[in-house]
């Protein structure tokens, strides 16, 4: 059992990063980092395509890394 746990972790910690760094940049610049968070947070921009389907599946491996930890860490103590 804890060596299947470690094995997803490593899975999802791997997946996770590949997903991230296929990521295109959302900043452009000096004003993109001034003004790019604020557009994203209220939604003034809109993903499509294939950057839509790469953030769910960094918001569906992040939840699914976090929640993995937390078991692992409790199952090893």
């Amino acid at each position: 059992m804890e060596i299947l746990l470690k094995v997803l972790l490593v899975i999802f910690s791997i997946g996770l990063t590949a997903v991230v760094l296929l990521q295109k940049g959302k900043s452009a610049g000096l004003a993109g980092a001034i003004s790019g968070g604020a557009e994203h947070l209220f939604g003034k921009t809109k993903a499509r395509g294939m950057d839509l389907v790469l953030e769910r599946i960094t918001v569906a491996l992040g939840a699914g890394f976090f929640i993995l930890s937390i078991i692992v860490a409790v199952v090893l103590r």
